[in-house]
């Protein structure tokens, strides 16, 4: 076996040649009478090379531009956005790729991904890692069709003024493939969620269970052999859609753990750094980036959703039908005020005054807020959400020309008015130029 040092360094691969070539001379070479030919063979450099090194002594020099780095580069004019992202916590790159990418990006990912492990510095400081509790349950599959899960997830807003609210996030996924659905709402109330389930029914189909947790708007209590007494809506919202409900461990998340993943996966990828209008731009945001990560490859289920769901899932699944006893739901109940409103999302909306009973139905749609009475046969007005706080107002709101009554028989008494009579002010006493006539 060979003891030669074999290197890939560029000066020392000359050097050795050179030697080697010097020793077979015999006789003192100088740089000059070196054959570039044979030295080129010998290295493997080409003679345009070999050139530039005979006129620098054979000595290898760094490149000119070596540490330089390009002023315009793929990320120019991307750079405050990843660093306003990283200096919030956001060091996903999927996410941050995606971000820049909307606002007009055209590079790659890995140069991404090289630019953020260059600026970590920009990260804040990681809260304390709590030890694992190791395996606390087994994951288990159910078949197409079968189960979904569902759960609420919360949000902190900061407004435009610089205030705080919460916002509520529903999601359902679909246990078996991953189809997702995610939908946003100013509360997390049980008129939200019934709209939340119906909504995400259209999207994804109707199972035969809904796995969820012990929610206050779907059970009330467990009776003596730990069988739950559903909350009544919640119940009549059952038959009415045609499913049932499975209940989850009391403090134990990992049960539907899917759901709890995707509520985890909503906070961290897509509304990680976001900033929208309002909550009903916020809906459309979000029904996009649940279509595009229903048709990406998900290694977790081995699958893109949306193929398996429309090849497996959907054709077991049932389809909502909006007839009048669903479109309850869609449109809650509201109380008419005494002047001519009634309140929804924290919003105040007009109700024309020739609609006398006092409860009504609402429902938005999008950029659009709808009211019908009770039996939802009649559409009473129509509002454009702009989710100012000023109230909405409608047309005949008010009445405007009320009715006046005239004489049937022809007016005969006749009075007179006579011009009121000015009392004197107790200051009238001091005025001197009413009480002296100076120029008589």
């Amino acid at each position: 076996m060979s003891n030669k040092k074999i290197s890939n360094d560029l000066q020392e691969i000359v050097t050795q040649a050179i030697n080697q070539m010097k020793q077979e001379a015999g006789k003192d070479m100088k740089d000059e009478d070196i054959n570039l030919a044979e030295l080129g063979r010998r290295t493997g450099i080409s003679r345009h090379k070999l050139r530039k090194l005979k006129e620098d002594g054979f000595i290898v020099k760094p490149h000119g531009n070596t540490g330089k780095v390009a002023i315009i580069h793929v990320l120019y004019g991307f750079t405050d956005t990843i660093d306003n992202l990283l200096k919030i916590g956001v060091s996903n790159s999927e996410v941050i790729y995606d971000r820049i990418k909307e606002l007009g990006y055209t590079g790659g990912k890995t140069t991404v991904k090289n630019y953020i492990a260059d600026h970590k510095d920009l990260l804040p400081a990681k809260r304390i890692t709590v030890a694992p509790q190791g395996n606390r349950g087994r994951r288990y599959e159910t078949g197409p069709g079968e189960s979904f899960q569902m759960d609420w997830g919360f949000v902190n807003v900061i407004d435009n003024q610089g205030g705080t609210y919460r916002v509520a996030c529903f999601a359902m996924i679909c246990h078996h493939c991953g189809k997702m659905y995610v939908e946003f709402f100013p509360n997390a109330k049980q008129e939200s969620l019934f709209i939340g389930m119906v909504h995400s029914f259209i999207y994804l189909g109707i199972p035969k269970t809904v796995l969820t947790d012990n929610m206050k708007s779907v059970v009330i209590e467990r009776d003596a052999e730990g069988k739950p007494i559903w909350q009544k809506d919640y119940e009549q919202f059952m038959k009415t859609i045609g499913f049932e409900t499975k209940l989850c461990k009391i403090a134990h998340p990992f049960t539907k753990g899917k759901v709890e993943r995707l509520i985890r996966f909503v906070k961290e990828n897509f509304l990680a750094g976001r900033v929208f209008g309002t909550i009903t731009d916020l809906n459309f945001e979000a029904l996009r980036w649940c279509n595009d990560q229903n048709g990406r490859y998900h290694k977790a289920v081995d699958c893109v959703p949306n193929q398996k769901h429309a090849k497996q899932c959907s054709p077991l699944c049932s389809t909502v039908v909006l007839d009048h006893d669903v479109m309850v739901y869609l449109c809650p109940l509201r109380k008419i005020s005494f002047d001519g409103f009634v309140n929804y999302e924290g919003r105040r909306f007009g109700v024309p005054y020739w609609y006398t009973e006092k409860p009504c139905r609402i429902r938005r749609d999008a950029f659009t807020l709808y009211i019908y009475d009770t039996d939802l046969t009649k559409e009473l007005a129509s509002h454009n959400v702009t989710w100012s706080r000023k109230d909405s107002y409608c047309k005949d709101q008010y009445v405007l020309n009320q009715p006046e009554e005239v004489p049937s028989t022809p007016v005969k008494i006749t009075v007179r008015q006579i011009e009121e009579e000015k009392t004197d002010s107790s200051f009238d006493k001091f005025d001197f130029a009413k009480a002296v006539h100076w120029y008589e």
